[in-house]
């Protein structure tokens, strides 16, 4: 896996035995790899405490984290500081498990039931990506600047074919004789 970012992960084997809690707090080269991979101008605090349990024959991750960070406005392109402290719950299944969900052709999806859970290749659990992931998914979209105001350009006078047959169709009815 060269492209994990948070490289930091636990067998299921380990949850199966006992919980496992974790304390991380990101170094330099991961926060710094977090912000490119996410487009953020910095990143300079990732913490998070995470308890993998066990479950079915897979493992429930929950954890909070929490991260202060610069994203770039979209309007005035400067950088905007915000701070983020997140809670998070994922159930966890191997691939392959018995108590996978299986595809149903005709299922019915509701929306308010709890999601499937993830299925992980291999027997480790990626613990970092998936703060990484969580991170993602709690920045804020459309980043401004405190004062920033969109304001539309002025739309152009362009002559348009519909345009100069409404005129000609104006000028036509003027000069009928009445």
């Amino acid at each position: 896996m060269s492209d994990v970012t948070w490289p930091v992960a636990v067998n299921f084997a380990e949850v199966d035995r006992r919980d496992v809690e974790l304390e991380l707090t990101a170094d330099d080269a991961v926060r710094a790899a977090v912000a490119r991979r996410l487009d953020l101008v910095s990143l300079t605090r990732f913490e998070a405490r995470v308890r993998l349990s066990a479950w079915l024959d897979g493992a429930v991750l929950e954890g909070d984290f929490a991260a202060d960070l610069e994203q770039t406005c979209g309007l005035t392109l400067v950088p905007v500081g915000a701070q983020v402290v997140a809670r998070f719950e994922v159930r966890l299944l191997p691939m392959g498990s018995p108590n996978a969900p299986q595809d149903a052709p005709d299922a019915v999806i509701d929306p308010l039931a709890d999601d499937p859970p993830d299925l992980i290749e291999g027997s480790t659990i990626p613990v970092g990506e998936y703060l990484v992931e969580h991170l993602a998914l709690e920045l804020d979209p459309f980043p401004r600047a405190p004062g920033a105001v969109f304001v539309p350009p002025e739309e152009p006078n362009l002559i348009t074919p519909f345009a100069v047959l409404k005129d000609l169709a104006a000028k036509k009815g003027s000069d009928k004789p009445g």
